[in-house]
């Protein structure tokens, strides 16, 4: 039987949290408009962020559309830095839920993992696999005998299917206040797609 949870919501709305919540969105942005304008009067919108959560009046704005290259070319759909102080405020209360139950050799947005940390576990069994270097191959020495897979879903969030993800948090948390807010953030970037 699957372990569910519920009254998290209260826990993503609350003002530590948000206050967390807003720490993790400005770190490395400390210096862009958009973070210094939000914490001119970083009480105020804070508290405004967290009666808008508490009363279940919030709703994302709309997202921002704009192209980088470096060096493919791509196109980012940016939130407002309200609303990814709310998506920092949920990941905090619902990461530590499905951390649990990810596969270990997942590197990517996880806690304690990352680039680095994939490369080592990738040197790891590089190691195992050839016995340390000592495997001796047919046509080079050391030769190293395994597989590697390095995957990347392209647009993953574009292309997935929305309906089937929140039924896949729903096994998983029972609230539905939680729920809720998921699928207006989920419909935000649906709208994102029909205006364009």
């Amino acid at each position: 039987m699957v372990k569910t949870y519920n009254n998290l919501y209260n826990k993503v709305c609350s003002l530590d949290n948000l206050v967390l919540a807003e720490q993790k969105a400005r770190k490395g942005k400390s210096s862009k408009n958009y973070v210094q304008n939000f914490e001119k009067d970083l009480e105020i919108n804070l508290i405004k962020l967290h009666l808008e959560l508490k009363k279940e009046s919030y709703f994302p704005l709309p997202l921002k559309m704009f192209i980088i290259r470096d060096p493919k070319t791509r196109t980012i759909h940016k939130s407002e830095f309200r609303d990814r102080i709310v998506h920092h405020a949920i990941v905090k209360v619902i990461e530590p839920l499905f951390e649990k139950i990810f596969i270990f050799d997942s590197y990517a947005n996880r806690i304690d993992k990352g680039a680095l940390k994939a490369v080592q576990r990738f040197d790891f069994f590089t190691r195992k696999a050839s016995n340390n270097g000592s495997q001796k191959g047919w046509f080079s020495e050391p030769q190293i005998k395994g597989y590697c897979l390095k995957a990347d879903i392209k647009k993953y969030f574009e292309t997935v299917n929305h309906e089937v993800l929140l039924n896949i948090l729903e096994r998983k948390i029972t609230d539905k206040r939680i729920i809720g807010l998921l699928k207006k953030i989920v419909a935000n970037f649906s709208q994102k797609r029909e205006r364009e």
